[in-house]
């Protein structure tokens, strides 16, 4: 039996934020994002609902990819964090795995490396994240080294990723995609940029293939933009049940702390949820809250398994014991409740999905 909190996952809105993803950049093969369990959403089920209508999908490490496989998802795959041993070269020959070369360690590897067929590469440059990538300026040295091992498929892609593309005023984006282009020059290759927010915001970063990955989960991937902005929709909702209902006096305090102490007579439900179900546990007092058709407010400090909720609007008179409380989703932009927590919604969506049943 599962804890009372749940998310519910919209396969409809996934396949209509790919779509959107399509349509911004519609002349590149398009690869979403399914590492760490689909952001939560379930990787397996998120890649076979998209399958149709995708060419490829990210994942960060073999194992996803091999999960993938094993569920027959026969799309272009590609592994972020590349080949960490010998096993991993010869099981993405075996899989048709597409693995991410971005560290010397990684060519030694290759050069080892035997197989009757060659592997699929795709060197990844750091332009300027300082994350993952060899030196940009190592570009040619890397892809030719690459080119000379027979082991190597020689449709070699060339990637980088942005690391500030989510800020539209800053020109550390087009720095980036300037530096790549420049060492991409004279290679006749395969090539992706684009990550959600060079998709909407970058055209200039739209290449061979482009990489949604928050878009696709119904978040904005741009500063002071909401989903609405693009037309994007929630692909999860969190929600749990009123399990609780009270009648308090003015100046009763709520919660942990006592940090509310009640304005008026009023109203308060207790909600099914906590920082145990990935709710966030630092958003505070008048973060949004959907129940019985109206939007309120959190009151006091979430706990580990509950939530206080403010039900004194005429609307919310009649809610009811086991009435579910939306936390984010349709009603409550999942961006709304990480700007309250001070973080971002990668992070939510992440947690929630790892705690909570996923109906």
């Amino acid at each position: 039996m599962s804890r009372p909190a749940r998310i519910t996952i919209h396969t409809e809105a996934l396949r209509h934020n790919l779509l959107v993803a399509k349509q911004a950049a519609p002349h590149s093969n398009i690869m979403p994002a399914v590492k760490a369990n689909a952001y939560g959403h379930g990787m397996v089920r998120v890649a076979t609902t998209l399958a149709d209508l995708a060419d490829g999908f990210i994942v960060a490490c073999m194992s996803e990819a091999l999960q993938l496989r094993e569920e027959k998802i026969a799309n272009t795959l590609l592994v972020i964090q590349g080949p960490l041993s010998l096993d991993d070269l010869k099981v993405a020959v075996e899989k048709d795995i597409r693995l991410v070369i971005h560290d010397e360690s990684q060519l030694d590897l290759l050069a080892v490396f035997t197989s009757s067929k060659p592997v699929r590469i795709a060197l990844k440059l750091d332009t300027g994240m300082h994350r993952l990538g060899i030196e940009s300026v190592k570009t040619k040295q890397y892809y030719s080294t690459l080119k000379d091992l027979s082991v190597v498929h020689p449709d070699i892609w060339l990637m980088t990723h942005l690391a500030c593309a989510d800020d539209i005023n800053n020109d550390y984006t087009q720095q980036q995609i300037s530096s790549f282009n420049e060492q991409a020059q004279s290679l006749t290759c395969t090539q992706t940029i684009a990550n959600s927010a060079g998709i909407l915001a970058w055209p200039d970063s739209h290449k061979d293939w482009v990489r949604p990955g928050i878009m696709i989960y119904g978040s904005s991937p741009i500063n002071d933009k909401s989903r609405e902005d693009f037309g994007l929709r929630a692909s999860m909702t969190f929600s749990a049940p009123l399990i609780a209902i009270h009648a308090l006096k003015k100046g009763d305090a709520i919660g942990y702390g006592s940090t509310y102490k009640c304005p008026a007579d009023m109203k308060v439900g207790v909600v099914a949820c906590g920082y145990a179900d990935g709710y966030p546990r630092h958003v505070p007092s008048g973060t949004p809250v959907f129940i019985n058709g109206k939007t309120t407010q959190i009151l006091g400090r979430v706990s580990m398994d509950l939530i206080v909720v403010d039900l004194s609007h005429d609307q919310l008179n009649e809610a009811k014991i086991g009435q579910l409380a939306e936390l984010w989703g349709n009603h409550i932009d999942v961006d709304a409740i990480a700007q309250s927590a001070e973080t971002i919604s990668y992070e939510l969506l992440c947690h929630a999905g790892a705690s909570c049943k996923n109906l």
